[in-house]
């Protein structure tokens, strides 16, 4: 009997030692998940600020794609940015500003039927000269947004960048 007892008792002290060498591993798990978690959701957002923007610009009359300083064009930022036109209010995620988003306007190429750049010209896609409007607008972040993972007990790990590319046909058909 006292055998069974003892017996008994060292399966016990072993279960003990196993939680106590997974529960660290768990954890890193679980805060792993969210880390990614967290990358997930900030490249959706990101996502859908620059879908908003070129829907929002895309949609817009007499627009001047050569002039970033175009005031429909800084509207769209704004909007895009903080929910306002006027970007009266904070921006949606942090150190995300205006100078960072890019806006372009890209046109099918007759002779090679591949898409290209529009140029800021009267045979490009400048309307202020005559010329008929771009097909697609591009949004990107063309420098990236800096990420940084924070996992408790590892080494500091290197930033990343997130490049999210959106691109609309102009008109918004």
């Amino acid at each position: 009997m006292k055998r069974a007892i003892s017996q008994l008792r060292s399966r016990r002290g072993g279960s003990l030692i196993e939680a106590a060498l997974l529960i660290p591993f768990l954890f890193l798990l679980l805060v792993g998940m969210t880390e990614l978690a967290r990358v997930g959701y900030t490249y959706f957002v990101l996502q859908k600020i620059l879908y908003s923007l070129g829907r929002f610009v895309g949609t817009q009359q007499g627009v001047n794609f050569c002039d970033e300083a175009d005031p429909a064009i800084v509207a769209a930022k704004n909007f895009a940015l903080t929910g306002t036109t006027d970007a009266s209010t904070d921006p949606l995620i942090a150190n995300l500003t205006a100078d960072m988003i890019q806006v372009r306007v890209e046109k099918y190429s007759s002779d090679s039927a591949e898409l290209s750049v529009c140029a800021c010209e009267a045979t490009g896609c400048d309307t202020a000269q005559g010329a008929l409007g771009p097909d697609f607008v591009v949004v990107s972040l063309p420098d990236g947004y800096s990420m940084q993972l924070s996992i408790p007990f590892m080494a500091q790990l290197q930033p990343f960048l997130l490049r999210p590319q959106v691109r609309l046909p102009y008109g918004g058909t």
